[in-house]
């Protein structure tokens, strides 16, 4: 089955936000096989929303769904144009209005000076709902709408708002109600599998995909996809149930051919792997980012159930903050310089030992634009684990990483992640001599 996806926002087109339910509804209905054509973004104006219905329709989509343009404004046109497009009159719900009223009551009541003749026009805006759609309870103020075309093999369109904590539920919603229910029982709902490297470039799992076709492997109902993100390698593949055996034939070629770069063959994050490490000993991670700024905590934290293993982290961009939080020697810093494989080693001993952490990590380097010298050039980032407590050693190296300062920032926090990783399996390996569970394969 074909769908297509429409995201409206004048915002969207200006650069002013990006989008993120396109990108969302388009994995999901991969997943229940309404395999998406196009995201198309269009600004706020009935003729280009128009248009975008209209092309989708021509490439074949049986479903379309569209995000946005639902407020209780005069730029929110969706509707009218959807109404419109699939030949049904619009009117008046009047049970609709008064849940949308009772909704916005609790805003009047807060700001007494609102306009009461503003607000009751923009709920009956967003209660008029095309005549014959099936009306979808808002999560916030606007409803949704699955609306049937009065044209015969014309697609259906599912009508959902644009703030992505309403979209999301309501498209959930959307799926046990008809007639989109009965639409999607006749997909064929596809698998995806992901794979991620770390260590590699693109070519080189381009080379490797190459060689397992020459090899046998029959990669033709597999739909593969490879990109690098945060310095990693993704490979993604979509595939019937049929094909589920060609699926498993690629993952053991992969994972033969590159042992160590192959760190999830599940889809795992390699914050989830570190997380799963460290719960394994019941240790705990302390940070302290000098270029970072910070970002590397982010990216620990952002797993539900974080506190359980991480301590907190220090952000010691200045010279100052390094000696004041980390207890980083003045005298190391002016040897060595803060951008230096000792004053990283500083960095990641003394988190640890200020936050009461079994591991500890210390990030410092020159992410630019400005800054670099022929000696430490912009891109060098010193990196560090240390390990305590029953962990033996330690990991420590230095990394040249190529782009913007964005990029350098990033894909630090990257290459941390897997130093930490490789720490904790190396130590894990080398003896569980406190009867600690050993933990489950990381890759």
């Amino acid at each position: 089955m074909r769908s297509g996806i429409v995201v409206t926002g004048t915002e969207l087109i200006s650069g002013l936000r990006q989008d993120r339910n396109g990108p969302w509804l388009a994995r999901r209905l991969r997943a229940l096989g309404a395999e998406p054509a196009q995201i198309i973004q269009v600004a706020d104006d009935p003729e280009e929303i128009g248009r975008a219905l209209g092309f989708l329709e021509d490439a074949g989509a049986e479903l379309i769904v569209t995000s946005g343009g639902l407020g209780p404004t005069a730029d929110d046109l969706t509707v009218a144009v959807v109404a419109e497009r699939q030949g049904r009159s619009l009117r008046l719900d009047e049970p609709l209005a008064e849940q949308i009223a009772a909704i916005v009551e609790p805003l009047r009541r807060r700001y007494p000076g609102l306009d009461a003749a503003a607000l009751a026009a923009g709920t009956r805006k967003q209660a008029t709902v095309p005549e014959g759609a099936t009306v979808l309870a808002p999560v916030g103020t606007a409803p949704g709408l699955i609306v049937p075309s009065t044209r015969k093999r014309a697609p259906l369109v599912l009508v959902l708002p644009g703030p992505p904590r309403e979209l999301q539920p309501m498209f959930e919603s959307a799926l046990a109600s008809e007639p989109l229910r009965s639409l999607l029982a006749g997909a064929s709902p596809r698998r995806e599998g992901t794979l991620l490297l770390f260590g590699i470039p693109e070519s080189e799992i381009a080379q490797t995909l190459r060689l397992a076709s020459d090899q046998g492997l029959d990669l033709s109902a597999l739909e593969i996809t490879t990109c690098l993100h945060r310095g990693e390698i993704e490979v993604t593949c979509a595939y019937a149930p049929a094909a589920e055996d060609d699926y498993r034939r690629l993952v053991a070629f992969i994972a033969e051919r590159h042992p160590r770069e192959l760190f999830s063959s599940d889809g795992r994050s390699i914050e989830a792997i570190v997380a799963e490490l460290l719960l394994a000993r019941g240790d705990a991670i302390a940070i302290a980012e000098s270029c970072t700024g910070g970002l590397l905590g982010a990216r620990l934290t952002e797993l539900p159930g974080s506190s359980r293993y991480f301590r907190g982290g220090l952000i010691v961009y200045s010279n100052a903050a390094k000696e004041a939080l980390a207890g980083v020697p003045a005298e190391l810093i002016a040897r060595h310089g803060a951008v230096s494989q000792e004053v990283a080693r500083a960095l990641a001993a003394g988190a640890a030992r200020a936050l009461g952490a079994q591991v500890g990590v210390g990030i410092t380097g020159i992410a630019g634009p400005d800054g670099g010298s022929v000696e430490k050039p912009v891109g060098l980032v010193w990196i560090s684990v240390h390990l305590s407590s029953g962990l033996q050693g330690g990991l420590t190296r230095s990394v040249n990483l190529p782009g913007s300062r964005t990029d350098v920032r990033e894909r630090a926090t990257t290459v941390a992640l897997h130093m930490v990783r490789s720490a904790l399996l190396r130590a894990l390996s080398d003896g569980n001599n406190d009867g600690a569970p050993a933990a489950r394969s990381a890759g």
